[in-house]
Parts: C-alpha cells; sequence; structure tokens
C-alpha cells in the first residue's frame, strides 16, 4: 500500500492502463466480439460478457458531463487539494469516466476537455480556446 490515497495500486491486470498513464497515455478496453468501448479496465466486456477485449489508445479528448466542487475532506493529500473539482467525463470514444479537473473553475456541462496527468493519473482540463459554453445564468 501507497499509504496514499490518491495513488493507484496496480495489480497484474491494471498494471497496462497504471504504466501507459505514467507515460502520458491514457488507454480504455474495446470489445472485439460487440465493438464498444468501456470504462473502467475490467477482463470482459460489460455490455456482451465476451471475454475477447483488448487495450487501445484513446484521443484523450472528452466532455464534461456533471462534477462537484469538493470544499472539505480530511483524507491526506486531499484537504491540501480542496477546493478540487470531482467529475464524470464522456470519453470521445464512448464510455464516461469518473475523474479530476483542474485549472479551471468556472465550468458548464458539454465543456471541451483534454486529459493530463498527475503523478500518472489521469485528470482533464478546459481545452484552450474551445469556446466554452456559459453555465446557466452567465
Amino acid at each position: 500500500m501507497t499509504g496514499r490515497l490518491d495513488l493507484p495500486e496496480p495489480d497484474a491486470f491494471t498494471r497496462t492502463y497504471w504504466d501507459a498513464a505514467a507515460e502520458g497515455r491514457l488507454l480504455i478496453r474495446r470489445c472485439r466480439a460487440c465493438g464498444r468501448a468501456h470504462h473502467y479496465p475490467r477482463e470482459f466486456c460489460p455490455r456482451c460478457w465476451s471475454e475477447d477485449v483488448v487495450w487501445e489508445p484513446a484521443s484523450g479528448r472528452a466532455t464534461l458531463y456533471t462534477w462537484s466542487v469538493v470544499h472539505r475532506n480530511d483524507l491526506p493529500p486531499f484537504a491540501e487539494r480542496t477546493p478540487y473539482v470531482a467529475a464524470v467525463v464522456d470519453l470521445a470514444e464512448g464510455p464516461r469516466m469518473m475523474t479530476e479537473v483542474v485549472g479551471e473553475r468556472e465550468l458548464s456541462a458539454g465543456a471541451e476537455l483534454e486529459v493530463a496527468f498527475r503523478e500518472g493519473v489521469p485528470v482533464f482540463r478546459i481545452v484552450p480556446g474551445s469556446g466554452q459554453v456559459p453555465g446557466p445564468g452567465k
């Protein structure tokens, strides 16, 4: 155990994913039976249950589906990061992913995002110059 609650503990199956992330690459799994991509990494397709799934590089593009600004988290090292944005994003390849949005605090649903990496963990940020749509009441 790393002692840090924000860093992964890779196992034999997820090591491929975390090694790629440490190199600045985002991977997803794709089912060769039904063609659907999924995330989080699993050894089978969550839609058709096929075990014929492979790793593939993701584009790193996503749109913001929903988010919450966390103002209090007493677990280390999160307390030092507050406030932070916990989010769910729709990857360009289709799957949804839980993550953190870094850098921007004025967010809106549908905002264009790109992957970044912090200590080998994928996080997302607003695409510069993407013409973010203001949220309601803006």
